[in-house]
């Protein structure tokens, strides 16, 4: 017997759709290209909360740290053109973070189709390479079956962004049709034979190393697996961005394998004899520029377990591929219990390298960043989010920070500006029980600084703190190191960041001395509004480990 259905027109059927498939939260700029869905999601919105932001890049930077967050694919609203076209940002990031995504970007009606209609484009080529799946909804009776196919194809495998362009004439036309009901996730399992391989190599390695990474996790998984490598006693470093799928404070961790590498953490990955690599793609951050391992063959025996078919032998050609999702490759892994003495042996002289690597160094300036985010460190909430940009300025970030709990670290793997404010956004909304803290530099906020609006009119008391030197650092310092003293377009002018707080209806503080920076904190807590704190550092402090002007005396001496 068929279900008694009523007729709804485009833009309700796609609501209860979204919200049949789960969706809670969705980000976006509205936009008249998909007007009859605004109007759905009116009838929705105790179920579906729609945010709307004041840039589609911002708003694509959310529903990525939304998916990220969650685990749930991060649901991202467009107008058609310009607006397809700010958003791309963020499902870039979606792309190389493995994100679940879902972008649903409106179109010109079917009659306009192939005209150069205003604001037209082809978003089947546009997103070609951005996505893991590109569609156009040209019936409206079919709405239901492609949100459900966009659902389960951004979470299958290794996770990943989907877009679906919506006419506007198919929108708004009507029809009768039953809601699908949520999707699955489905992700392959580890072979038997498989595991019994990794246990012969594993029984034969003396100097073995575990690399965590990768999209795709969940907090059950990440527990379980940190007490079978506790247990093994064997060494454990987390790929770019990914310091909290492991809690840093376990004698097992040993570093994050990234930008600034531990140089003695590198050496000790090099002199491996077995790397277990779950869920990392071994990319250009992760493997060092690709030094860490030769490329196609690794000196060490590869075992390299990921989501993803197609990225297993991309670059490396692993001693042992092993296709499978996270959860079922470490319910096979608890199966086997290797440890030899020798493993545990070395994991103090690794813990006591790691210590010492983060412990803050002498620095320029009235301000010590390094000790700030110490303090930070060991005062958050071990449940606190921590969301960080892109520029030199997350160096200290990934050295001081110590990780405790799974995704408590929301950050960009492609390296993308402008992403520490809106993800914060996202996290306060999606998680507001946990406290939020963004770290953005000064050019790197000002990407999306207008999003801190978003945070006042929609309730997010979120705390960025804006590091500021007035420069677009990571810039300047290649330029010191390639064309010493020539510098050029890398000189920033700002804003009273703290003003700038207040004029939005927000909480700001500037900071200017160390000892000022744990009272300003804590009035910006206290205050209970979206809050700005300015750290005004000194402009030759470019890394924590080195300056500006040493960069620029050593290349001027080695003669470039």
């Amino acid at each position: 017997m068929k279900p008694d259905l009523r007729t709804r027109h485009g833009g309700r059927i796609l609501a209860d759709a979204l919200v049949a498939q789960g969706a809670k939260l969705a980000f976006g700029v509205p936009g008249e290209s998909y007007l009859p869905l605004l109007d759905g999601l009116h009838d929705v919105g105790d179920r579906l909360r729609f945010i709307a932001c004041r840039q589609e890049g911002g708003a694509s930077y959310m529903a990525e740290a939304c998916g990220k967050l969650t685990g749930e694919p991060g649901v991202l609203l467009v107008t058609r053109g310009p607006g397809a076209a700010n958003g791309a940002i963020g499902m870039h990031t979606g792309l190389q973070d493995s994100t679940p995504m879902v972008m649903l970007i409106g179109q010109v009606g079917g009659d306009f189709a192939d005209r150069e209609a205003f604001q037209e484009i082809d978003y089947r080529r546009m997103y070609g390479q951005l996505a893991k799946w590109v569609a156009q909804i040209d019936r409206v009776e079919r709405i239901p079956e492609y949100v459900s196919h966009a659902f389960h194809t951004a979470t299958a495998g290794r996770p990943g962004p989907v877009v679906l362009a919506l006419p506007e004439d198919m929108l708004f036309a009507e029809a009768a049709v039953a809601d699908v009901p949520r999707h699955h996730v489905v992700r392959p399992g580890p072979a038997a034979r498989e595991m019994a391989e990794l246990e012969v190599l594993l029984g034969k390695a003396e100097r073995p190393f575990v690399i965590l990474g990768g999209g795709g996790w969940d907090r059950e998984s990440c527990r379980r697996l940190q007490r079978w490598i506790e247990a093994a006693g064997l060494a454990v470093g987390t790929s770019f961005r990914c310091q909290d799928l492991f809690d840093n404070r376990s004698a097992s961790y040993a570093g994050d394998v990234g930008i600034g590498i531990n140089p003695a953490l590198a050496q000790r990955i090099k002199e491996a004899d077995l790397l277990l690599v779950i869920g990392a793609r071994l990319g250009e951050m992760t493997t060092g520029g690709y030094t860490l391992l030769d490329v196609p063959v690794p000196r060490q025996t590869l075992v390299h377990v990921h989501a993803g078919a197609e990225e297993l032998g991309s670059v490396y050609r692993p001693t042992l591929a092993i296709n499978s999702g996270y959860p079922q490759f470490v319910a096979a892994l608890e199966a086997l219990s290797p440890q030899r003495p020798a493993w545990r042996k070395e994991l103090h002289e690794l813990r006591e390298r790691y210590l010492a690597w983060t412990e803050p160094q002498p620095m320029p300036g009235a301000l010590h960043y390094g000790r700030v985010v110490r303090w930070l460190s060991d005062t958050l909430p071990e449940d606190a989010i921590v969301a960080g940009g892109a520029g030199n300025f997350a160096g200290w970030l990934h050295r001081h920070f110590r990780y405790k709990g799974f995704r408590t670290q929301l950050g960009p793997t492609n390296g993308s500006m402008g992403y520490g404010l809106p993800a914060a956004v996202a996290a306060k909304l999606a998680a507001p029980e946990r406290e939020v803290l963004a770290f953005c530099g000064d050019g790197d906020f000002l990407m999306n600084g207008q999003e801190f609006a978003t945070a006042v009119q929609h309730g997010a008391p979120l705390i960025a703190l804006v590091v500021n030197n007035g420069l677009y650092g990571t810039i300047r310092m290649h330029q010191e190191r390639e064309y010493p003293g020539r510098v050029y377009g890398t000189a920033l002018r700002n804003p009273d960041f703290a003003a700038y707080a207040r004029a939005f209806g927000g909480h700001g503080e500037t900071v200017e001395r160390t000892d000022d920076f744990a009272p300003a904190y804590r009035r910006a807590k206290d205050s209970g509004k979206p809050a700005i704190i300015e750290l005004r550092i000194d402009p030759d402090a470019i890394t924590p480990a080195t300056t500006l002007s040493a960069i620029r005396e050593k290349s001027l001496k080695s003669g470039r």
